[in-house]
């Protein structure tokens, strides 16, 4: 068995590629060496080149390998099926042209639930049409991954979405069959959400196939529940903290996976203000010393 750990563009403050905010990719890539990781995810698609045979030299100068990449679109909204299969195809053809194995789907935040994050009890639900529907489009891109591309297709809660509590994950997976479709489990993210990490993965650690390492402020999450703090200026104000210095407990999260026999990809991603005091450098160095510090 080996779990190996990689890094994510998002912990350069990269969320969407066309912020002007965002370092270049080839300073991501350069850093995320430097920190002493393996592998990077794709980012944003758009955000790191789309022609193989400009990004495949630059991973192997930085010895990086491609793990997976990120659909975080809006699957909530059928408008916007253009845009989320526009997000899917070019996020499929980019894994497969690198090898890597990880196609990552998020429903992005929503209006309707970017107020009640964190706040289970009143969050707006879809309706049974509704749902169905949306499931549904969630299917067809894991489908997509999964059987046109040969992806492992993982779902991934997220504040803000319509996949954001753990009831509404766990519904997702028993409607939509294992074959295509597991979980990427974020830890960061089903904190934020007020349930217990550990306690979901010992139930479904069978379905886990690749996992995203984020660790919870708990301080600034009780500040931003109760005041309904906007997702990205709750990043701005720390809720991802340092892996190690949170609500997370991370010895208990690498036993979980070594009791399962857990062999792969196990990505750092913590979401942040790019222009915040201190450097993503310098947390991407904290994070993996901690990591190793704890047996990864």
């Amino acid at each position: 068995m080996a779990i190996t750990i990689g890094n994510a563009p998002c912990s350069w403050g990269v969320e969407f590629a066309n912020d002007p905010r965002n370092p270049s990719w080839q300073e991501v890539l350069k850093q995320n060496a430097a920190a002493g990781y393996k592998g990077i995810e794709l980012g944003p698609v758009g955000f790191m080149p789309e022609d193989p045979d400009v990004l495949a030299p630059a991973l192997k100068d930085h010895d990086l390998t491609l793990i997976g990449g990120v659909v975080f679109r809006p699957f909530h909204d059928p408008a916007a099926w253009d845009d989320v299969m526009d997000g899917a195809v070019r996020t499929c053809k980019a894994l497969v042209a690198h090898g890597a194995q990880h196609l990552v789907l998020i429903d992005s935040i929503s209006p309707r639930r970017a107020p009640t994050a964190g706040r289970a009890d009143e969050a707006e639900q879809m309706d049974n049409a509704e749902w169905a529907a949306f499931r549904d489009r969630i299917a067809t891109v894991a489908k997509l991954g999964t059987e046109e591309y040969g992806l492992t297709v993982g779902m991934h809660a997220h504040a803000g979405g319509f996949i954001d509590f753990e009831p509404e994950l766990e519904r997702l997976l028993d409607e939509v069959d294992e074959s295509i479709l597991k979980i990427c489990f974020d830890t960061g993210h089903h904190s934020y959400a007020g349930y217990d990490p550990v306690a979901f993965m010992k139930r479904h650690v069978g379905r886990i196939s690749y996992m995203h390492f984020k660790d919870i402020d708990p301080a600034v999450k009780a500040d931003v529940v109760a005041n309904r703090t906007d997702f990205y200026k709750a990043c701005g104000q720390g809720i991802f903290c340092n892996l190690g210095q949170g609500d997370v407990d991370f010895p208990a999260v690498r036993q979980v996976l070594l009791d399962a026999g857990f062999d792969g990809w196990c990505t750092v991603e913590q979401d942040c203000d790019p222009t915040l005091p201190g450097t993503p450098l310098e947390d991407a160095q904290s994070n993996r010393e901690y990591l190793q510090s704890i047996g990864f």
